[in-house]
């Protein structure tokens, strides 16, 4: 893999690996073989999951991680067997980790997440023409969901949702389809489904609640970031619901970028790269419903993977914001726990 060193791009080179690991947002590695309706991974088994948590805290988090690892014409899904994905897996959560995990018990699952060549196939869509794609999704949301069934088994805490990208995608397929369930619903503090989106169709279930204020709880919060000229993206191709990360209001007023705690910038270990206070400041754009930067000079952050194109600032979606999402978790699970 060749590394890039370029200094006047040195925050998101660290994230050329997020993304060159995260190559992110769907490829991966196994075989694009029919799937059981049930994952045949072991989660009893330790060894299944990135982070498996001694239960000292009282409140849980269970993280679901991007994509790491790009496909090929015959390679679906990510093989967790090898060791070497496994470490990109592991750094892909770390980069996030630092968000939620302040006295929290945190649960990363391994899981055969789809490969970027899934997404180049599906695009925007959920299902595909192509029965390989569609059986890569469905393994990897099998795994998800047996995982959780399995921490489920194991806890009877309140807990956080959280991920990125396709890890936001798995989770939103996991609250629609378990979270009917009221039991679920009251342990849940909130779900932050960054770098996906949630619409019009996902709000006709009832227990699909966006967020709405700065600590409401049982809520999904829901971000993507792009320039104030983009009007369609993969991530985003029609009009989803957000939260300003900044203001935490869902109106479409700027929130100035003095209220931008901090744009940080992580490694593969979690460690702060860099650090920039009031980076940007943000406004819910009134007809996409996204997240629009207009402080971001897209030159200065390019969107390094070929699947977007200029002011699609999905890689950053959490680094723009980290410091107001870490502040953010805490006041709602401290709201949860009164």
């Amino acid at each position: 893999m060749m590394i890039l060193k370029i200094k006047k791009y040195e925050h998101y080179y660290i994230y050329l690996n997020k993304i060159i690991l995260i190559s992110l947002f769907f490829i991966s590695s196994c075989s694009g073989t029919t799937n059981n309706s049930k994952s045949d991974i072991d989660y009893s088994d330790s060894s299944s999951w990135a982070y498996f948590a001694e239960p000292i805290y009282d409140l849980d988090v269970f993280f679901v991680a991007p994509t790491i690892f790009l496909g090929d014409d015959s390679t679906y899904n990510m093989d967790i067997d090898k060791m070497e994905l496994r470490a990109k897996f592991k750094g892909a959560t770390n980069m996030e980790k630092g968000i939620y995990d302040f006295q929290t018990n945190f649960y990363a699952p391994y899981y055969r997440q789809a490969g970027l060549n899934c997404n180049r196939i599906r695009g925007y869509k959920y299902k595909s023409d192509n029965k390989n794609v569609n059986n890569a999704f469905d393994m990897a949301y099998n795994d998800v969901e047996s995982a959780f069934d399995h921490y489920l088994s194991i806890s009877d805490k309140d807990f956080v949702l959280a991920g990125f990208s396709q890890g936001g995608e798995m989770l939103l397929k996991l609250i629609k389809d378990k979270f009917g369930d009221k039991k679920l619903q009251d342990r849940l503090v909130a779900a932050y489904l960054i770098g996906w989106r949630v619409t019009e169709d996902d709000l006709k279930y009832e227990h699909v609640k966006p967020a709405k204020a700065e600590d409401d709880t049982g809520v999904i919060i829901c971000i993507s970031t792009e320039a104030p000229f983009v009007d369609s993206t993969i991530i985003v191709p029609y009009r989803t619901v957000s939260i300003n990360p900044l203001s935490w209001t869902t109106d479409t007023s700027y929130a100035d970028k003095s209220m931008n705690l901090g744009a940080v910038f992580t490694n593969y270990d979690g460690e702060v790269t860099k650090e920039i206070p009031n980076l940007t400041g943000a406004y819910v754009c009134p007809k996409r419903g996204t997240i629009k930067v207009p402080d971001i000079d897209p030159n200065e952050y390019p969107p390094v993977l070929d699947i977007f194109n200029e002011g699609e600032y999905h890689i950053y979606d959490y680094s723009f914001f980290y410091k107001n999402l870490q502040e953010n978790v805490r006041k709602r699970i401290d709201k949860k726990m009164k």
